[in-house]
């Protein structure tokens, strides 16, 4: 009997989470049964339970995607010499995170996540992981900025990554529920604030 290549493998893993994420988007996460993502995959119930024994791990699954790429832009700004002002950087971020605001994109079931998140202490502890990378990276960012006298010297840089990254999730949660600010505009926001002179 053939064995099974692992390319193989990568492809069936693939197609059932591109079926999973079909559902969710159609039907909502709670609406939507393993045996729908079954059906939608078109592959027996052994074969998906096999990759994925529970509806938990495909939305890791989709998370990782989505965060995977998000990491990668973060770990090349921490890197980049000399670093970018915090704007560009942040700009360079929120490029990437408007790829996943398409009618298909990871961040219209991330909402969904949050709320599941609640009551799934798995999923909660999934999630808070890979924020607190998130914030980690961050981090990384405002010392960046520390160094460059961009950001004053005495900052608390874990407070201050903080509050930079909730910059993100602030912009895409309007952009999916009312469909603004853009990019741009957002970001004139977010420049005036970081510039704003504090009153003596």
């Amino acid at each position: 009997m053939p064995r099974v290549t692992e390319e193989h493998r990568a492809a069936r893993r693939r197609q059932i989470v591109e079926a999973a994420r079909r559902c969710f988007l159609r039907e909502g996460f709670h609406r939507t049964s393993m045996q729908d993502v079954i059906a939608e995959a078109g592959l027996s119930v052994g074969a998906v339970y096999r990759y994925f024994p529970s509806k938990t791990d495909l939305i890791n699954a989709i998370a990782e995607q989505a965060i995977g790429g998000a990491s990668r832009v973060l770990e090349e700004l921490a890197a980049q010499e000399p670093p970018l002002p915090l704007v560009e950087a942040l700009d360079r971020i929120l490029t990437y995170v408007e790829t996943q605001l398409g009618d298909d994109g990871a961040l219209r079931i991330a909402i969904q996540v949050w709320g599941e998140a609640q009551r799934d202490p798995a999923l909660a502890a999934f999630v808070a992981e890979k924020y607190v990378g998130f914030r980690t990276a961050f981090g990384m960012l405002v010392r960046h900025a520390q160094a460059s006298g961009e950001l004053p010297a005495d900052a608390d840089p874990d407070a201050t990554a903080a509050a930079l990254f909730g910059f993100v999730p602030g912009w895409f949660t309007q952009r999916i529920l009312t469909g603004a600010p853009d990019r741009a505009t957002y970001l004139a926001g977010v420049r005036a604030l970081l510039h704003a002179t504090p009153r003596q």
